[in-house]
């Protein structure tokens, strides 16, 4: 027998050039060719009379060769082969393309199975390089469920299924870590059994009975190791904080904390006390403050001899929060530094000396923190601000620059449940569901485009009170096809036709790093009155004077990315508004968009956009925060995900330290499946 670290060059038929043709797949090992899964199926398992076939769909029949199959040379490199076949319902030409083996093969008077699709109209049906088997020879081609691969240059659907089969004939499927009880409540197969019916199953319906074994094991992997991860950081020991009163914090706040604030800061007062590293996320809505929660867990930190580093993904929010630390610590006695990439050489110098010498106890900073040249004196907390626009790797360099330092991560992505414990699952959670005093709802209404003239009026009116507006497009360039809005064409319009008297400025993803941190500083500065955009202001800089958000082509986004875009505005005192133009008028579109209109609650809209769309639009196309899952898909694999999890955490619970044949295997996996994860997660 074979192992499955074997490589797939032991196998009959894969030579060197053959080799690399899987490994483009990332296909180097039997294991990986066992778990190289397909990605759809063809049912070829019903015989369909001639008669009944239907244009441009594949199917398979039974049907005897009525003549001696004719080859014509057309030119030099194309042979034609006719034959026409016949069943009891009717007759059908067949044509194969530089096919010897159909002339060598098809004889007069025997029947085959065939397989392919019928073309053509009234004048006449034909079917182009069908694939044909003997009644007498073995499925292999037709009369089953046939797996189709996804495929790489020069590897053909027929050479993976070779492949798959020989390796599964000579070696067993990994290893069962499911526990039978877990399996008997949940019907789910046994390993084995699962992975020969993934590449070969006798019908559909044990094809997903197999996928649903193998998407329900992918969540139970992942859940067991969040759960591993948790307790691994439970064991781990680190000073507790002593010093945790706050009354000189609150007293230097301009304003008090809402009820959420308090209940996030208590959770951080708890967590800082215990004695263990602290790792959790504050989750809140756009604007529900939660930098002033972070502020009470860095004023803690310094209180207890520590320093704090916070990391923001732009250097303009890195400013901010720099700002807003230097005004509220000053007074309290905690002196706050600042470090980004675009600072002079010599005041990076400056700021890494302080922090080393220990004369900095709050270090703002983006991706800059993370180089060598950042050495901390005594790095007690890190907080990340926006988690996913971090790698779990960065985060975990910045932790690493101070021995097993506190970690708060803040999320403005409000994300449903589910899906929280997939991305945060090894983070305890603090939900800010309150809006602080003073923050006004923003108004949202859909309009079309007959309301251009109004919404120009209402941008003007804005301008005219001393506000600033955010117009933004789908698109950078103007894209015909998709026939979109583009913020540069846009931009122009505006600044050349609409408003010749405005200062109309443009930001956009193409623009170079420090172009795009130069434009958003001098729109935050009132440089400009109107800023066009694309979704690059997103997560972006706070503008209190904004107070209106126009989005054209609104269709075109997410509702939780609308609902990020949204909250650029109100920022401020003044009352805010936010407007979506569509030209759609598909029913499901606008519903959609109409639940926008009706809500401010980011977790209601993300509940409402998961069950819309899936989980994409909260993580983009590498589901940021993620593991690149091999079976599972998460806009459809919610309810397996819900119970491998409750699952998961059980056994865990129960069996998880235990030396048995199930539990070796499945720490094992876990380890496979978060090394894998490395260059996906996020």
């Amino acid at each position: 027998m074979a192992h499955l670290s074997d490589p797939v060059t032991i196998l009959k038929g894969v030579g060197p050039a053959r080799a690399r043709q899987f490994a483009a797949l990332n296909i180097l090992t039997l294991r990986d060719l066992i778990c190289h899964f397909p990605r759809g199926y063809e049912d070829r398992t019903k015989l369909v009379p001639i008669a009944s076939l239907e244009t441009d769909v594949p199917a398979c029949f039974r049907a005897t060769v009525m003549n001696t199959p004719r080859t014509a040379h057309i030119r030099k490199g194309l042979d034609l082969t006719k034959v026409q076949v016949a069943d009891h319902s009717g007759r059908l030409n067949l044509t194969f393309f530089n096919s010897r083996f159909a002339a060598e093969n098809l004889q007069y008077g025997r029947e085959y199975i065939f397989y392919g699709a019928v073309t053509g109209d009234f004048i006449g049906y034909n079917m182009t390089n069908p694939v044909f088997e003997t009644l007498d020879s073995a499925p292999v081609t037709t009369r089953r469920v046939l797996p189709i691969y996804p495929l790489t240059a020069g590897l053909s659907n027929a050479a993976v299924l070779k492949a798959v089969t020989q390796a599964l004939a000579i070696c067993d499927a990994p290893a069962e870590i499911l526990p039978e009880s877990v399996r008997r409540e949940y019907g789910i197969l046994p390993a084995q059994e699962a992975y020969e019916a993934i590449h070969a199953p006798k019908s559909m319906a044990q094809a997903e009975q197999a996928k649903r074994r193998l998407i329900f094991e992918e969540f139970f992997v992942f859940s067991a190791g969040l759960s591993l991860m948790r307790a691994a950081r439970a064991e781990k020991r680190t000073q507790a904080y002593e010093r945790l009163e706050l009354t000189d914090f609150y007293a230097a706040l301009p304003f008090t904390l809402t009820g959420a604030q308090q209940g996030a800061v208590q959770d951080i007062v708890r967590d800082l006390g215990r004695g263990a590293p602290m790792n959790r996320l504050i989750q809140g809505d756009v604007g529900s403050g939660k930098t002033m929660v972070a502020a009470a867990a860095a004023y803690l930190a310094a209180r207890n001899g520590r320093q704090c580093a916070l990391m923001a993904p732009t250097e303009i929010l890195a400013e901010q929060h720099f700002e807003s630390f230097s005004r509220l610590f000053g007074p309290l006695g905690i002196t706050v530094g600042l470090l980004t990439g675009s600072m002079t050489a010599k005041q990076k110098r400056t700021a890494r000396e302080e922090l080393e010498g220990g004369t900095v106890q709050v270090i703002v900073g983006t991706h800059a923190l993370l180089t060598e040249a950042t050495q901390f004196s005594n790095l007690g907390l890190v907080i990340a601000d926006e988690q996913h626009r971090f790698g779990v790797a960065q985060r975990s360099r910045l932790s690493a620059k101070g021995e097993d330092p506190h970690l708060l991560v803040m999320s403005a992505t409000p994300i449903p449940r589910t899906l929280a414990l997939l991305m945060y699952g090894d983070l305890e959670v603090s939900v800010l569901n309150e809006l602080p005093p003073g923050r006004e709802q923003v108004d949202t209404f859909l309009v079309g485009e007959s309301y251009r003239a109004r919404i120009n009026a209402f941008i003007r009116k804005h301008v005219s009170e001393g506000h600033q507006c955010f117009v933004v497009c789908p698109a950078v360039e103007e894209n015909e096809e998709l026939g979109v809005k583009s913020a540069m064409v846009w931009a122009d319009t505006l600044q050349q036709t609409v408003f010749p008297d405005l200062r109309i400025a443009l930001l956009h993803g193409q623009m170079k790093g420090a172009e795009k941190e130069a434009a958003m500083t001098a729109f935050a500065r009132g440089e400009a009155n109107v800023m066009v955009a694309t979704t690059v202001i997103e997560v972006g800089v706070d503008v209190p004077n904004a107070t209106l958000m126009v989005v054209e082509d609104a269709d075109r986004f997410g509702l939780s990315q609308l609902h990020q875009l949204r909250g650029r505005v109100g920022r401020g005192k003044a009352k805010s508004y936010c407007i979506l133009t569509t030209h759609n008028r598909n029913p499901e579109t606008l519903q959609r968009l109409k639940a926008l209109c009706k809500t401010t609650d980011g977790f209601k809209i993300a509940e409402e956009d998961l069950r819309l769309r899936g989980p994409g639009d909260f993580f983009g196309s590498r589901q940021s925060g993620l593991p690149a899952f091999r079976v599972a898909d998460l806009s459809m694999d919610l309810e397996t995900l819900k119970q491998a999890q409750a699952a998961s955490a059980r056994w865990i619970d129960d069996h998880g330290t235990e030396d048995t044949p199930e539990a070796l295997a499945l720490r094992d996996r876990v380890q496979e499946l978060f090394s894998r994860a490395e260059g996906t997660m996020n």
